[in-house]
């Protein structure tokens, strides 16, 4: 059997490795024509390191990010609402890993280059239109000029190209722009000493206006850290249009945030001095959109972003994308043919990340933090008596049984790994 993949970023080039160490023979197309270690910080949760782990990436992501050990949650004031062991703390057998996304995504690609071969992933190629035949797909590619790249023939095709992607246009047409819930992300990255612990992730604040920190680099010579924020503020109302794709990696001002977050300084955190002390600031819209119906068309089917974008709380996205990833590989290597391969794919995925997805629209993880703010707005409120701790327990827990990671489930769950031959 032979796959084409198209999407060259961390879904995309997962799924690459995961087939080739199954012994399915696959190709990459990417729309870039030269890649780059673009974007800020991303959490690879430990059912995300269990796949990454399997496929012997350990030792690298180790030495490229900072494990993390804790996760805290604050009201707006500093006062702590709920603390958790994260990774190996927590008694999971795989570590929780904070890295730098576009170091993560040259790391797999060495990965995909190495394993599968220099001419593995073929940049340039943006797909233009997609024909489904009965035994396979026909792929055609333009470069970025808008010239014809070629065509590809496959048994199978796998879409992760995104929030974006062509290939779910190509079978959606009319779904439109993703939703937009009004909430704009602005992220940096700041080069500080330890923050907390110095392996901590820290949520603070509440659903209209939040801040979020973790450490995505650590020198233990100088000890200093690089630290990813982000800001999350309500600046508009829920469900208006959309920005266009072209503004969503625009530049954001410090003037903008500077006012909201006055007398945000904590022990162990102080949010105006790292704002100030940022490198360049990016603004995104936090997006996603409705789960779907079906993922496969004939023998071409959706994965990561272009199967299930979602909000980015709880670190879920990419995780889900990777384990997107090795969950299609197991199925095209064990099924008995290609349909059967992506029936089997999706029933295991579609409806998991259908819980997640709206689950996150719920707040997810983070809805303690909204309950503090609701039952406890002041500095002085009671929040033991407003939200109890049994509560917070629970929403923990729930978060962590619906996206696929508590730990005594996920250290006893079948792997997904296949080995050729």
């Amino acid at each position: 059997m032979k796959v084409a993949i198209v999407g060259g970023g961390i879904t995309g080039l997962t799924t690459a490795l995961s087939l080739h160490a199954a012994g399915v023979s696959c190709v990459v197309f990417e729309a870039v024509a030269q890649p780059a270690p673009l974007g800020v910080g991303i959490n690879l949760l430990p059912h995300a390191m269990r796949e990454l782990t399997e496929l012997g990436l350990l030792p690298e992501l180790r030495a490229a990010g900072v494990e993390i050990d804790e996760l805290a949650y604050l009201t707006k004031h500093g006062k702590p609402i709920w603390r958790e062991p994260r990774g190996l703390a927590a008694c999971y057998d795989w570590p929780q890993i904070a890295i730098h996304r576009g170091e993560l995504q040259m790391l797999l690609l060495r990965a995909v280059q190495t394993r599968l071969g220099p001419d593995a992933v073929r940049f340039g190629h943006a797909l233009s239109d997609l024909e489904l035949t009965q035994d396979g797909v026909v792929a055609h590619f333009r470069d970025r000029s808008g010239a014809a790249a070629g065509s590809h023939r496959a048994e199978v095709l796998a879409a992760a190209d995104g929030i974006h992607s062509a290939v779910r246009r190509k079978f959606y047409p009319d779904e439109g722009l993703p939703k937009w819930n009004g909430v704009s992300l602005y992220r940096s990255t700041s080069r500080v000493g330890k923050v907390l612990g110095g392996r901590s992730m820290l949520w603070a604040g509440h659903a209209r206006q939040k801040f979020v920190a973790y450490p995505i680099r650590y020198d233990p010579e100088t000890g200093e850290t690089l630290l990813n924020w982000i800001c999350d503020l309500k600046t508009a109302d829920a469900d208006p249009k959309t920005p266009p794709k072209e503004d969503w990696n625009r530049t954001g001002e410090r003037a903008d945030l500077e006012p909201r977050y006055q007398g945000w300084n904590w022990p162990g955190v102080d949010v105006p001095e790292l704002v100030a002390s940022s490198g360049e600031i990016f603004v995104f819209p936090m997006v996603d959109r409705d789960p779907l119906p079906r993922w496969a068309h004939g023998r071409a089917t959706l994965l990561g972003d272009a199967a299930h974008p979602m909000y980015p709380i709880g670190s879920n996205g990419a995780t889900q994308g990777i384990i997107d990833a090795r969950a299609f590989a197991y199925h095209v290597a064990t099924a008995p043919d290609p349909d059967e391969a992506l029936a089997r794919y999706e029933a295991d995925r579609r409806p998991a990340t259908e819980r997640i997805v709206l689950m996150n629209r719920a707040n997810g993880p983070d809805q303690v933090m909204e309950l503090a703010e609701q039952r406890a707005p002041n500095r002085d409120d009671d929040l033991d008596a407003a939200l109890p701790m049994a509560e917070r327990q629970a929403i923990a827990d729930d978060y962590k049984r619906i996206a696929g990671f508590d730990p005594s489930t996920l250290n006893a769950r079948r792997s997904y790994m296949v080995k050729a031959g």
